[in-house]
């Protein structure tokens, strides 16, 4: 059986056998996984994200104050760092999704700093959304409850930690607006208030129905 194999791979097709053709498919492969992957990972990098003015005009500058940015231990979160999964398959989902971001850029969605901040609220809540549903995946990265040394916080915080864990609470719940700024106050209670109002509308039919 090993020699018919061998003999299979070694027999001439049109021009060349077919060893060739997996030898030197095999070695295209590589080429293009390389090429591919350094492409996505070109996508990750800072310069990458605020490449574009909206980016850089708006959110780079308001997470250029924060903790994330410049800290006493200098170790920076760059934006993949939070928008970004690690893992190779959540990874390609999000590189995917964001594809729609293309069709904005091309309509001028966010162009303006006026248009920027209309949207602010549902960019904001879209994110967090994501947050919220992945357990805050990206901010585990480097945080975790079970690393954290509750003695070293302050009252404060080691309170509020040792709450979150009781309740189930993920890091988004309480650190909403610690990279960029939070949407207008009574823009958010308001959207609040239809969502809650749209939640007793559902609860209402269902109660209806049964």
């Amino acid at each position: 059986m090993i020699k018919k194999a061998w003999d299979f791979l070694r027999t001439p097709t049109a021009r060349y056998s077919v060893g060739a053709v997996l030898f030197f498919g095999f070695f295209a492969g590589i080429i293009f996984w390389g090429g591919f992957n350094t492409v996505v990972e070109a996508t990750n990098t800072e310069t990458f994200c605020i490449s574009c003015h909206e980016m850089r005009d708006n959110v780079y500058q308001e997470y250029k104050e924060t903790i994330h940015y410049s800290n006493r231990t200098g170790v920076r979160a760059i934006c993949s760092d939070c928008h970004v999964p690690k893992s190779w398959v959540h990874k390609m989902a999000r590189k995917i999704q964001a594809t729609n971001e293309l069709y904005h850029k091309i309509v001028g969605t966010i162009d303006t700093p006026e248009k920027f901040e209309a949207n602010r609220l549902e960019m904001a809540q879209r994110v967090w959304k994501v947050m919220k549903d992945t357990d805050s995946r990206e901010c585990r990265n480097c945080h975790n409850f079970e690393y954290m040394d509750l003695e070293e916080q302050d009252k404060s915080a080691r309170k509020k930690h040792v709450r979150s864990v009781e309740e189930g609470k993920t890091c988004i719940d309480c650190h909403q607006g610690i990279a960029h700024e939070l949407p207008d106050e009574e823009e958010v209670v308001e959207n609040e208030e239809v969502e809650e109002k749209n939640e007793e509308k559902e609860v209402e039919k269902e109660e209806r129905k049964s």
